[in-house]
């Protein structure tokens, strides 16, 4: 974070500065970055104590202070051994800190801010455009998967005076959400994905999902650009909800970046970049097809940070993995594949993610899908759940091992089908499955475990993978 004094900081989150007796000065200096969980705190560094639905970051004060924590963001006065700054309240504190960094930076710098949001791909997104940033210096990009109203200005304070690129994931499970994280961090440009089912339940709908991902887009300047998926007719009505220029990906011959003689293995995928009258032959050793709208993405994205196409093919070349837990292959004993991809899951994810399974099977061995429940879909996770169970079958996966009992739908689907016998189990728990699976596998196998990561099967697939290493 940039150097900012003790009262500095107080005024930008409208807070009451109390030194105590710490010793402190109004005009001492914190360049320490931010942190939420206590557990994290590092000397020097600031903490913010937020109440959560389950527990009350005021508890924690004592064991901030003793890993080093140099300054308190609290609702009320707590352990005064070092300063603390009172607001009304900590989360919103966060972000009016992080809206003052991010200000001060743009004023006296030249920082590029880039926002991703979309139903899918962020992350994937976010890492392939990261790599790309670091060829033009010094950048900050989110970490994991920090992009709602605390991880994103925990992202966002990460910046210094000589940071050039900021890449900032922005998700959201509500209307208006996206739009306070562009009032924090204004994009220079703006990146929408996709607009899915991705927690559809929250947004009240395709149409509210719809509705939350433009504002991406709805406030961007003139002089700033959208990044937007030509390919996703939803997205396509984006154009018409902003100012900036436009750029768009996809396959779409009128898309800006597109690709061609797409080709899937269980290598990765290989295919032609187009972009600005230039072409260029890729080997994309992230798994899975759908990864191709990604990497045309920060294609897209790169181009716009002013990066040559030969040096966006060779980032895209060195990548191997979306993120952890993200189409991750593991296992390789007898031939047996197993392909995490517990990490998160959506519709068009979970059918992605089966599409490649298909794909990638090898002709001696059988493709087993070993699949958990889809969150956040409210009125539409049972039509969801049968549709993926229905598509399993009919994609001809050789065996669907359905997990937990949000996932029974998946289950009743594929023997509802008819075109099965017995080839389709359920079981509630993950010990029962991996019991199951560690008896049944046949050499040259590949197994896809798939879920949201509140089912955990996350863990599942790396206990298979380490049973098959």
């Amino acid at each position: 974070m940039i150097e900012l004094t003790l009262t500095e900081i107080a005024e930008a989150v409208d807070g009451r500065l109390v030194l105590g007796a710490s010793g402190a000065e109004e005009t001492s200096v914190v360049t320490g970055i931010s942190q939420t969980d206590s557990r994290e705190v590092g000397p020097g560094q600031i903490f913010f104590a937020r109440r959560g639905e389950e527990t009350d970051g005021h508890r924690f004060v004592g064991a901030a202070i003793d890993l080093g924590a140099a300054l308190l963001v609290v609702e009320r006065e707590v352990d005064d051994r070092v300063p603390q700054i009172v607001v009304a309240d900590s989360t919103d504190a966060l972000g009016s800190l992080a809206t003052e960094v991010i200000r001060r930076v743009r004023a006296a710098g030249d920082l590029t801010i880039v926002g991703i949001t979309g139903s899918n791909g962020k992350t994937t997104t976010k890492n392939l455009v990261a790599a790309m940033a670091e060829k033009l210096g010094t950048s900050v990009a989110s970490e994991k998967s920090f992009n709602n109203e605390v991880g994103g200005p925990l992202t966002m304070l990460r910046v210094e005076a000589d940071t050039q690129t900021l890449v900032a994931e922005m998700g959201a499970s509500g209307i208006g959400e996206i739009r306070r994280l562009t009032t924090m961090a204004p994009p220079h440009i703006g990146v929408v994905l996709s607009v899915g089912l991705a927690h559809a339940g929250e947004f009240g709908g395709i149409e509210g999902t719809f509705i939350a991902k433009s504002e991406m887009v709805e406030d961007l300047p003139e002089t700033a650009t959208a990044v937007l998926n030509r390919d996703d007719p939803r997205v396509v009505l984006m154009a018409e909800k902003t100012s900036a220029k436009v750029r768009w990906f996809g396959l779409h011959p009128e898309a800006d970046v597109r690709a061609s003689d797409i080709a899937s293995s269980a290598a990765g995928t290989t295919f032609t970049i187009h972009a600005d009258g230039a072409s260029a032959p890729v080997t994309f050793r992230v798994l899975g097809e759908h990864h191709v709208m990604n990497a045309l993405a920060a294609t897209a994205i790169g181009l716009q940070l002013g990066l040559s196409l030969r040096s966006i093919v060779e980032v895209l070349e060195s990548a191997t993995l979306a993120a952890p837990g993200r189409m991750q292959v593991l296992g390789g004993r007898d031939g047996i594949t197993i392909i995490n991809d517990a990490y998160n899951a959506s519709p068009d994810s979970m059918s992605a993610a089966i599409r490649t399974l298909a794909q990638i099977r090898k002709p001696e061995g059988r493709s087993v899908a070993v699949l958990g429940a889809m969150s956040e879909l409210g009125e539409f996770s049972i039509q969801e759940h049968l549709r993926i169970g229905l598509q399993a079958v009919r994609l001809g996966i050789s065996e669907l091992v359905a997990v937990g009992k949000e996932a029974r739908n998946l289950h009743i689907s594929a023997i509802n089908e008819g075109s099965w016998d017995g080839e389709s189990v359920f079981f509630e728990t993950k010990d029962e499955a991996f019991d199951y699976l560690t008896e049944t596998l046949r050499p040259n196998d590949t197994v896809l475990v798939k879920s949201s990561n509140a089912a955990g099967l996350q863990a599942l697939g790396d206990k298979l993978g380490e049973a098959y290493a």
